[in-house]
């Protein structure tokens, strides 16, 4: 048993658990990896040792050993990288006191470190586990509305992505090699500069994190995504990304490119704006970096899949482009109505085109939203899941990385309770688009009902701080609110809050959780109006029926979350 940063490394259960004892899923692979980092504590491991440790006599890219560093630094919320440190050149080094390791810390793991019955019962590494269907009226409706307009969003993107990289779809090398120039700038001022330089940083670092590409700077010495010490050079990359910084009064505006270095063809141009006046410098250099990875991010996935039908490509079937339109259009409003119209719409469009992903991932991202709203009635709730998951299943095994499908499973995984497999799910989002805020907020929904409510704080600031895609903005503002309600910070909860309801109130809940922290902040006079604009919005909301889910959130989570909901009794929410 090794312990150390609050978890618990136990290699006869082959389990990694958490302050409160809790299990943290990790794959067999995985979870050898880490006991090699523990049982190596403040020792630098190369990459060479990774390999032959945990790939005994089998050859396998380099990708394999990123993937398992960053489930692993998934699992222990070392987003900072503070635990597992990278050190230039030599290897990563596991940076924590670890009690329990034997007398001679020079301990490998090898196949036979992790019980065998682990590698029987740990789920493998797919695309798809199943979901449990049972489950309870709960606080889903914050995560109601961003959740299927994100999907749209995303899969909107995905087909302004595919048409412009469709010149090129098929590249030369595989992973292909993306080259990031210097972002450069007219102005001689030092902090444009500098600010330029950072966002150059920022975005080859973020690039460098996705699964799917290899990525290089213009330097003598290319990204971390490359070995140490190979040149680079325009001829080593598929593709250029550039831009220019403008600074004005009250602004920084990013205006950057992606060019086909074989055709010198500029397959596709963005142009991303931050406030200057009301952020940090740093999370302004973030912000930048992140509007236009994001985006990068987004086509490069979309021309994994160079027959991507429907809305993404104009063809034959570009009927289920139109079914999509107006399937969001149906719904710019949160009503039952509209959900059912866009439903229609949906299961219409698949009876015609039964096999095209986008028409499969979009209905179930709405279908997940009605189970979200309790929109379905019970009967309907266990078809409804069922359905949507199948939906997901048939997306995942025609294309196991569209991320739209993946962010559909993990807003599923999420909203049905299956927590421990979400995190996985969302992570597996962020492997190939790190500013995706989107699967961010679900990952922080997971670790609050797992009761890691400062893992989930940290996790909706992160989002903040790169604030992609927009439209989902208030969706993190209410997670970072609703984390800091859970923590007793009832000031800093009505003041995110608010941020969160100004852009959108969403489906009444946010009020709801307003007048908790108003009144707990000792505001009953706000306390009482707020909740009175919630039950306008949702007027048969009960004590009852805003009762977090129980089913596989932590006993923490749910005793915290009923102090929360006596609270709204106390000003006034009826109790059934």
């Amino acid at each position: 048993m090794l312990r150390f940063a609050g978890f618990e490394l136990d290699q006869r259960r082959a389990e990694l658990r958490d302050a409160s004892g809790s299990p943290i899923r990790l794959r067999p692979k995985s979870f050898d990896m880490l006991h090699l980092f523990a049982a190596n504590a403040g020792r630098v491991v190369t990459k060479q040792e990774l390999m032959e440790a945990i790939w005994p006599n089998v050859h396998v890219g380099e990708d394999s050993l990123f993937q398992c560093i960053r489930e692993i630094r998934t699992a222990l919320a070392d987003d900072g990288r503070s635990l597992i440190k990278v050190i230039s050149g030599r290897g990563y080094l596991f940076d924590a006191e670890v009690a329990g390791l034997p007398a001679s810390p020079h301990v490998q793991a090898g196949p036979d470190t992790v019980a065998t019955e682990h590698e029987r019962t740990s789920a493998p590494a797919a695309e798809i586990q199943p979901a449990p269907t049972a489950h309870r009226q709960s606080f889903r409706g914050l995560r109601g509305w961003a959740a299927i307009v994100v999907s749209f969003c995303a899969l909107i993107g995905f087909a302004v992505a595919a048409q412009a990289i469709a010149p090129r779809l098929i590249f030369s090398r595989k992973p292909p090699v993306v080259m990031v120039m210097p972002i450069t700038t007219a102005s001689d001022d030092a902090q444009t500069v500098s600010t330029a330089g950072n966002v150059t940083e920022r975005l080859s670092d973020g690039l460098a994190r996705i699964d799917t590409i290899r990525v290089v700077t213009s330097r003598t010495k290319p990204a971390t995504a490359l070995l140490t010490g190979v040149s680079a050079s325009v001829a080593d990359a598929d593709f250029l990304v550039n831009g220019e910084l403008e600074r004005s009064a009250n602004a920084w505006t990013l205006e950057a490119r992606m060019t086909d270095t074989a055709t010198g063809e500029v397959t596709w141009t963005t142009s991303v704006s931050v406030d200057s006046a009301q952020t940090e410098p740093t999370i302004q250099q973030s912000r930048l970096a992140a509007g236009l990875g994001h985006e990068l991010a987004l086509r490069i996935n979309a021309s994994l899949y160079p027959d991507t039908r429907g809305i993404a490509l104009s063809s034959p079937v570009d009927n289920a482009k139109v079914v999509v339109e107006q399937a969001i259009a149906s719904i710019n409003q949160t009503t039952r109505e509209r959900f059912a119209t866009a439903q229609a719409m949906l299961e219409n469009g698949l009876t015609g085109e039964p096999d095209n992903v986008d028409l499969q991932v979009t209905l179930a991202a709405l279908q997940t939203r009605g189970i979200q709203m309790v929109w379905y009635s019970p009967a309907e709730m266990t078809a409804a899941e069922s359905r949507a998951r199948s939906l997901l299943e048939r997306a995942l095994q025609a294309k196991p990385r569209y991320l739209p499908g993946m962010e559909a499973y993990c807003r599923f995984l999420t909203a049905t309770n299956n927590f421990v497999e979400s995190l996985v799910a969302c992570a597996r989002v962020l492997n190939l688009d790190p500013w995706n805020g989107g699967a961010l907020y679900q990952l922080g929904l997971t670790q609050l009902q797992l009761g890691r409510t400062e893992d989930a704080l940290a996790t909706f600031q992160q989002a903040d701080v790169i604030d992609t895609p927009a439209v989902s903005r208030w969706t993190w503002k209410i997670g970072i609110g609703w984390a800091h309600l859970m923590l007793g910070h009832n000031d800093q909860a009505v003041e995110w809050i608010k941020k969160s309801i100004a852009i959108t109130p969403a489906s009444g809940r946010p009020y709801l959780l307003l007048a908790a922290a108003l009144q707990r902040a000792g505001r009953p006079d706000e306390a009482k109006v707020a909740l009175a604009k919630g039950m306008a919005l949702r007027p048969n909301s009960t004590a009852l029926n805003v009762l977090p889910p129980e089913r596989n959130a932590s006993p923490a989570f749910v005793e915290t979350s009923v102090g929360i909901v006596q609270t709204m009794v106390e000003v006034g929410l009826p109790k059934n």
